[in-house]
């Protein structure tokens, strides 16, 4: 198992604001296994079972879309016997024929180079997707629902531009999760995530943070096309899974909370250049210049999230950015899998 991960593991269980044992003996369904932040939770679940869990341990029921990646993804939980997937399409209606308790909604097409591509595929497991999960815990009495939105949610965007499918989709998930709660007292919670990375992140998907590691990881320089002033608040990974944890144990029902780290906040800019700098033996340089005219923009201004609601359960992120990335860079180093 990759080092880092395993030592992000150990971090979370480590966290004492959450009360662990109540996963004890129940079921969790996670969408969206095959993504970053719900692998993590996943890979969390299963060290709980080692570590504290034992003898009464929790079952776990991964959703995803593609088996040959989660096989990788999860190689070394094959044999676990607490670990099940399932690959039933998220936009059609679900019953796993046992109870669920806990269901965790991460199941969604993040990267803004599919927004302008497949917008319909964005759109429907926000949609369609939570609707569907939405019902399942109408059927099963789940004890707690978490529904993973977006920090893109935040000001109206026009429906006329198709980069709107993604936080307008997320809109409507909060919707639905909202009404479930009025109308069948579900007890929902949304988390509106932000700008996370680590270990597991997609090298592909577009995003500007996503580059520069891949950069790095590749010994290249960074090269972007605008001016890097835009500014952003960068949340690694094993801080933002405690969040997640934490909201869908004691979160209000009902409520969604921003996931952030509000003291991480930078630069495209100056990312690039902690970047750089973290990894001075590889002698990388980084430029920046006029703006792509291809980039498909993103309609929302850039909103400050609030994470006082969050603070009040009692989490904060402890990870600096430059630990965060340095760490991040690291795990995808050959050297740091233990196979």
């Amino acid at each position: 198992m990759n080092k880092i991960i395993q030592e992000d593991l150990k971090f979370i269980i480590d966290s004492t604001i959450i009360d662990w044992n109540r996963f004890a003996n129940k079921t969790i369904l996670i969408t969206g296994a095959n993504g970053m932040l719900a692998s993590y939770m996943i890979e969390t679940l299963l060290k709980l079972n080692e570590e504290v869990l034992k003898d009464k341990p929790c079952i776990v029921l991964a959703m995803v879309r593609n088996r040959e990646r989660a096989h990788e993804r999860f190689k070394d939980y094959l044999g676990d016997t607490n670990l099940f997937f399932n690959y039933k399409d998220l936009n059609e209606s679900l019953d796993f024929g046992n109870t669920i308790d806990f269901i965790i909604h991460s199941a969604s097409i993040a990267s803004p180079k599919y927004y302008n591509a497949i917008p319909v595929d964005v759109t429907l497991p926000n949609i369609l997707g939570t609707k569907n999960t939405l019902d399942l815990a109408v059927l099963d009495t789940v004890e707690s629902y978490l529904f993973f939105s977006a920090g893109e949610i935040y000001n109206h965007m026009d429906t006329l531009n198709v980069r709107s499918c993604y936080g307008e989709s997320k809109r409507m998930g909060e919707v639905l999760c909202t009404s479930y709660h009025h109308q069948y007292n579900i007890p929902t919670k949304i988390a509106r995530i932000f700008h996370t990375y680590g270990p597991g992140m997609s090298l592909e998907g577009g995003r500007v943070f996503e580059d520069f590691v891949k950069n790095v990881v590749n010994n290249e320089d960074i090269k972007l096309n605008s001016d890097g002033s835009a500014v952003r608040q960068f949340c690694y990974i094993a801080d933002a899974t405690i969040a997640f944890f934490k909201i869908l144990l004691d979160g209000e029902n009902g409520q969604a909370y921003d996931v952030a780290d509000v003291f991480e906040k930078f630069s495209i800019k100056q990312l690039a250049e902690i970047l750089v700098n973290l990894f001075p033996e590889k002698g990388l340089k980084c430029s920046f210049g006029e703006p792509d005219k291809n980039y498909l923009k993103s309609p929302t201004k850039e909103y400050s999230p609030d994470t006082t609601e969050l603070a009040s359960l009692g989490w904060c992120a402890v990870t600096s950015i430059e630990e965060g990335f340095r760490r991040t860079v690291e795990s995808f180093k050959k050297e740091n899998n233990c196979e």
